[in-house]
């Protein structure tokens, strides 16, 4: 899912990057500005990245029904499932990295083994998986095996490469090189107003790109969520991160289609993050019900409490 095909990496490497390099990021505007204007947070509050991010109710009233009324939701097919990809991507990861460790770089069958024994796997436990219907279940599991089926190939393809290249390579520079992807990337928040418990999808240690995996239509908004975790990180560590990258999971087709949208990091989109975190925060301060949209989408799990 997150390892770029040839023509992406041109991209990257030939035009994104010096295009934002020469463009460049307003200082204020870097994450390792927290302590002041505008990044400083105007209220002692704290929200998770998702909530500033996702704008699926275009009044917000989603967040206002959730931290003010305390309205609780029972999640959908669409949600369980996201949670559920989402854990399979970063179970093939972690397996594969684990397998390098225990296997060694020597035992490249013993790592294919290890990787195919996934394939057969049943979907991953969730409770919330009890409250499908069996052919939403069913739907779910032949999606968990396409995922499954999809990275697999890759996995391998990258290991064998990076060893066919170094073949005196160890254990940990093999997990390194080979799967230079970190995934559920732990983040604390607080400097910007954010939850202390931010997870990202996936941080390429290489660049760093933010990587952020979508299962749904492509919107606008959904470079907010790479924006966010960018500030967080520069934040934190105070160097800069200027790439996101988008990755739409369309799981319609007998293998999953991949589409990466590749984007600068830059001051509008900043701007935009920042804003949409001040707008979200007064909501929760001031209690205040910004009223039912005009046009809700129909996806939407409040649905019920706002028509």
């Amino acid at each position: 899912m997150y390892f770029l095909t040839a023509e992406e990496s041109k991209f990257l490497l030939r035009s994104l990057i010096p295009k934002t390099r020469e463009a460049g990021v307003v200082e204020e505007l870097r994450g390792w500005h927290w302590y002041e204007p505008p990044l400083e947070p105007p209220f002692a509050i704290k929200i998770p990245i998702y909530e500033v991010a996702g704008k699926y109710c275009p009044t917000s009233r989603d967040l206002y029904l959730k931290k003010v009324e305390n309205v609780e939701i029972v999640p959908g097919r669409a949600m369980i499932a996201g949670g559920i990809y989402h854990s399979v991507i970063t179970e093939m990861f972690s397996e594969a990295k684990k397998l390098i460790y225990t296997c060694g770089p020597s035992d490249l069958d013993g790592i294919k083994e290890g990787l195919q024994l996934l394939l057969s796997d049943m979907t991953p436990a969730n409770e919330q998986m009890e409250s499908l219907s069996k052919e939403d279940y069913d739907y779910i599991a032949q999606n968990v095996k396409k995922l499954r089926e999809f990275q697999y190939p890759r996995l391998v393809a990258r290991i064998s490469d990076t060893i066919s290249k170094q073949p005196f390579i160890q254990a940990d520079a093999l997990a390194a090189m080979a799967i230079p992807i970190v995934c559920e990337y732990k983040l604390d928040g607080t400097f910007l107003g954010l939850s202390g418990f931010l997870s990202c999808d996936a941080v390429f240690a290489g660049g760093p790109i933010i990587f952020d995996a979508k299962f749904g239509q492509k919107q606008d908004f959904h470079k907010l969520s790479a924006t966010g975790y960018a500030l967080v990180m520069e934040s934190l560590f105070e160097f800069p991160v200027d790439v996101g990258c988008t990755v739409y999971v369309d799981m319609r087709g007998n293998t999953p289609l991949i589409t990466r949208d590749l984007f600068a990091i830059d001051d509008e989109l900043r701007q935009w993050f920042i804003d949409e975190r001040d707008d979200k925060m007064q909501i929760i301060y001031d209690e205040f019900d910004p009223g039912v949209a005009v046009d809700c989408p129909r996806y939407c799990s409040y649905m019920a409490f706002c028509r």
